[in-house]
């Protein structure tokens, strides 16, 4: 749009372009170097996630996050995968699995079916399928479960039990001659 400036004599007119009115811009202020980075360590979270939900039985689908920064005080049971980031202290109950993030706290007895560990537990741990430990994990209690994985760079102090899996193996019977003893 044009508009007309005028001097003290109107034959000197001039036409000057009109300034465009002023819009309410978006400043993205993002580093883009954090970005991808978070973007690697989400995606390298979901598929960890959907791994270890699928070794537990489960879909890889969060059903619910303590996200950082959040804090409870109470019981927690539930069903499905739940991911804590943030500070809890209590009892967790579940047969699923429980994903304990980097930055999570927690200070709890835990009774569940998988447990995967990142941050820090202080609290003794009973998993019927498995416990996994991955760096910078740090547990302070009793594990016990059928199957541990620690891996290196792991703080673990406390007592393993494994489940005595003797009880659960059934005896084969001897076949001679085509018939079974």
């Amino acid at each position: 749009m044009l508009r007309r400036a005028f001097c003290n004599d109107q034959k000197d007119q001039k036409q000057i372009p009109e300034p465009e009115p002023a819009r309410a811009a978006t400043v993205e202020t993002r580093d883009t170097q954090t970005d991808a980075r978070a973007r690697e360590g989400d995606e390298h979270m979901d598929r960890y996630t959907e791994r270890s939900a699928a070794a537990a039985g489960g879909t890889g689908e969060l059903n619910a996050l303590l996200g950082k920064g959040s804090e409870f005080d109470g019981k927690l049971a539930f069903e499905g995968t739940v991911r804590i980031d943030g500070t809890f202290t209590g009892e967790i109950t579940t047969s699923d699995t429980l994903i304990i993030g980097e930055s999570a706290k927690v200070n709890a007895e835990v009774s569940c079916g998988t447990i995967v560990v990142h941050g820090e537990v202080n609290g003794n741990i009973k998993a019927s399928q498995a416990v996994e430990l991955h760096k910078p994990a740090r547990v302070k209690g009793d594990v016990s479960t059928p199957s541990l994985m620690v891996e290196r760079g792991v703080v673990f102090e406390g007592r393993s039990k494994m489940e005595d899996l003797e009880d659960k193996i059934v005896p084969m019977r001897t076949v001679s001659g085509g018939e079974a003893d």
